[in-house]
């Protein structure tokens, strides 16, 4: 299945895409498309329902991020073998982990807005891993039976507020619109292998990023078991899991977001995201 929620800002509705392309409209049946419907047994009762009998959806709504009710926003650094190569760093040991805002949530085709003072933002397309059942120190055979399902995410950053301006990474991470999700939440069932996807950005039709998830250092279920040892995984948490080279920092000369670029952004089986930069407003 590919969930989502449609509609205006803070006013999104459930839906789900039906074989067609179509969106389809849940809330005649659920009031809202929450963590809590990420569950197994939210996930069968879905899958049960006769889709051809949900009411269509007219024209090109707006697509918010695809459920309510994330916990935690989890990322990963450095967790691609290519991106560590360009960034001549060395491979971590350990996954790095770092915690988004989740104020910087974003709908997949939202404007992305350059925080006051921004200099460096930069682009990072990633896979996104949408927490189903409860995991507190999981094995990792057992791990990729507590995800839900998975979604294309843009782990924007602000690169001078990251590296340059002391103390940890977050706060280069979670400034307002730096975190685009979406279009939708694609079931686990649907998506197989989550270590055999193919990714790419583009910038201003510009290829920037070409990937795929079998180069992920720690694949998706080494990052849940590891991450679950240190804190409890909840339904609804998401964890992005690095990005493939191709990063504007990385660049000789580095290459950062200006306003009026154009970000198109995907992944193979999750779909596609497109934003526009915009400035900051004040």
């Amino acid at each position: 299945m590919k969930l989502l929620r449609y509609g205006p800002a803070g006013q999104e509705r459930p839906g789900l895409l039906d074989s067609q392309g179509k969106i389809r409209d849940l809330s005649v049946l659920i009031g809202e498309l929450s963590s809590e419907r990420l569950s197994p047994a939210g996930l069968r009762a879905l899958a049960a329902l006769n889709v051809e009998r949900l009411p269509l959806v007219e024209g090109s709504p707006r697509l918010g991020i695809p459920y309510r009710g994330m916990g935690k926003f989890l990322a990963i650094g450095l967790n691609y073998s290519d991106h560590a190569k360009e960034t001549n760093q060395a491979i971590p040991s350990e996954p790095v982990v770092f915690i988004k805002a989740n104020s910087c949530l974003n709908g997949p085709y939202d404007d992305i807005v350059l925080p006051k003072d921004s200099k460096k933002a930069d682009w990072k397309v990633e896979l996104g891993v949408v927490i189903g059942s409860k995991a507190q120190c999981v094995s990792e055979q057992e791990a990729l039976n507590y995800v839900a399902g998975y979604c294309l995410v843009n782990d924007v950053s602000e690169r001078a507020f990251q590296i340059e301006r002391g103390g940890t990474i977050d706060k280069g991470k979670g400034c307002d619109t730096f975190g685009p999700v979406g279009p939708w939440l694609v079931t686990a069932d649907e998506v197989g292998d989550p270590q055999a996807l193919d990714m790419w950005l583009d910038v201003n039709g510009k290829r920037m990023q070409t990937g795929n998830t079998r180069t992920m250092i720690f694949g998706v279920a080494r990052l849940v078991s590891y991450i679950s040892h240190f804190m409890s995984l909840n339904p609804g948490d998401l964890i992005t899991t690095g990005t493939p080279p191709g990063v504007g920092f990385a660049r000789k000369p580095p290459i950062f977001l200006q306003p009026g670029d154009l970000i198109h952004a995907g992944i193979n089986k999750l779909g596609e995201q497109r934003q526009k930069v915009v400035s900051w407003p004040g």
